[in-house]
């Protein structure tokens, strides 16, 4: 799959026709997250993924690793986002967001839509943009958020094992995770690949709000 005028109009199109879900919690702050659709390129390897043999025009996902000296869930895999400014729209948190943690600017007509809020048991109400950034050969980590930037391939979100669903004894809903190479993903950020993959690539309607998430990312 590669990152062409077609598959654009396809994603937008699906996007647009997507009834997307509004939700907030008693208590829950306002976040967005961009997920963003680049070229998979050199990105950073992960145990289990082919690095391309040269720049690759392959649809990809990017994604981060937070830093470890963050308060907030350090270490784990995040698209890049962040707390709604009270002027902001969630749109533009996310494109800010996007500047901040990888040093990539794009402009409001990058935008493809929005996926379905997640309320996260750590107290944010999270609304996912979904955003086309094209090449974006030049990416810069902050120094104080992103520990790595890694371009995932949409063929890898797109395997016959995906989503791995694990029960918890918490509740009656199941935890969501996204196998990656040899890893995985947890929800909220595999909710919201997973979303993606259902709802822009393969044309399906589903729902992930509901899933779990594992006791680690809950702080």
């Amino acid at each position: 799959m590669y990152l062409t005028d077609s598959l654009r109009e396809l994603i937008a199109g699906r996007l647009g026709r997507f009834e997307q879900r509004g939700l907030s919690a008693t208590d829950s702050r306002r976040a967005a997250v961009a997920l963003a659709l680049i070229e998979e390129g050199t990105g950073a390897l992960l145990p289990g993924i082919d690095a391309p043999t040269a720049w690759s025009r392959s649809a990809a996902v990017l994604l981060t690793r937070r830093s470890a000296r963050l308060r907030n869930h350090p270490g784990q895999w995040a698209l890049p986002g962040g707390s709604i400014d009270d002027s902001e729209s969630p749109e533009q948190a996310a494109l800010r967001e996007l500047h901040e943690e990888v040093g990539l600017r794009l402009e409001e007509t990058s935008i493809l839509g929005r996926l379905d809020d997640f309320v996260t048991r750590s107290g944010f109400s999270i609304t996912p943009i979904v955003v086309w950034a094209g090449e974006a050969r030049e990416l810069e980590p902050s120094a104080s958020e992103v520990a790595s930037i890694h371009r995932i391939p949409v063929s890898e979100f797109m395997r016959a094992d995906a989503p791995w669903l694990d029960p918890i004894e918490d509740s009656e809903q199941p935890v969501l995770r996204m196998p990656v190479g040899l890893t995985w993903i947890a929800a909220p950020t595999a909710a919201f690949i997973y979303q993606f993959r259902e709802v822009c690539i393969a044309g399906r309607t589903t729902r992930v709000a509901h899933f779990e998430q594992p006791m680690f990312a809950r702080q």
